[in-house]
């Protein structure tokens, strides 16, 4: 990186960088206020254990990067592309994401507390034994995601597609469902207790799966379409 990139500490601004880690720390140490990444590129970095609080990534790049165990807290993430960087054990509580790519990335055992995704791509994202209280998504695709025992009670889920995710375990009892997907998904074990699924697309569904459904509310036309996938006639 430049040396003109490290004086731009003081103006807590970096714009059109190849950061490294060892990078990155200098402009921590030297920092007067929280850091904006502007079309930075951190690609295969290792961010591990840094503090990033409060920091703003406008179209950056992070593709394999890893952020594991560091404090993301009040982090803003718009437009970035981050295929496979790995959130394990990181604190990002109160973030948010924005037309993000972040298929393929981990977020195991990351805090998520009040973190929202809006419009971001999460397929084949794992969240396993992650902190999820508060968790909000939107518009978001999370197809083949691994979202087994997260909680969604009471959440507006808008147009969040979980087409062959694993929502084994998952909570979405008195969620509100704003279309987005279900099919093919693993449910086993998921609870929808008071869900309203009207305008959900649930496809094909086991007898096991439709135990799952038990106080949910679905329309006359998905409970035909639930019929005949059990075999079942509907005159």
């Amino acid at each position: 990186m430049p040396d003109h990139a490290l004086s731009a500490a003081s103006a807590a601004s970096i714009t059109d960088q190849t950061l490294s880690r060892q990078d990155v720390e200098a402009l921590l140490a030297g920092r007067m206020a929280a850091l904006t990444f502007e079309r930075c590129a951190f690609d295969d970095a290792d961010l591990s254990r840094l503090d990033l609080r409060n920091g703003v990534f406008l179209r950056c790049t992070a593709a394999g990067a890893s952020f594991a165990r560091a404090q993301l807290g009040d982090t803003r993430w718009q437009s970035c592309r981050m295929g496979g960087a790995d959130f394990g054990l990181a604190d990002l509580t109160d973030s948010r994401f924005n037309a993000c790519d972040l298929n393929n990335t981990n977020w195991n055992r990351a805090q998520l507390a009040a973190v929202a995704f809006d419009g971001v791509k999460l397929t084949g994202a794992t969240f396993s034994d992650a902190r999820t209280l508060g968790l909000s998504l939107r518009d978001s695709l999370l197809v083949g995601a691994d979202l087994r025992g997260v909680g969604f009670r009471k959440q507006r889920l808008v147009g969040v597609d979980f087409s062959s995710a694993d929502l084994a375990g998952c909570d979405f009892r008195e969620a509100v469902f704003e279309g987005g997907s279900l099919a093919e998904a693993n449910l086993r074990q998921a609870q929808f207790g008071g869900a309203d699924l009207r305008q959900a697309t649930l496809g094909a569904l086991t007898v096991e799966q439709v135990a799952s459904f038990k106080r949910a509310t679905i329309s006359h036309e998905q409970a035909a379409m639930l019929a005949v996938s059990m075999g079942m006639l509907v005159a």
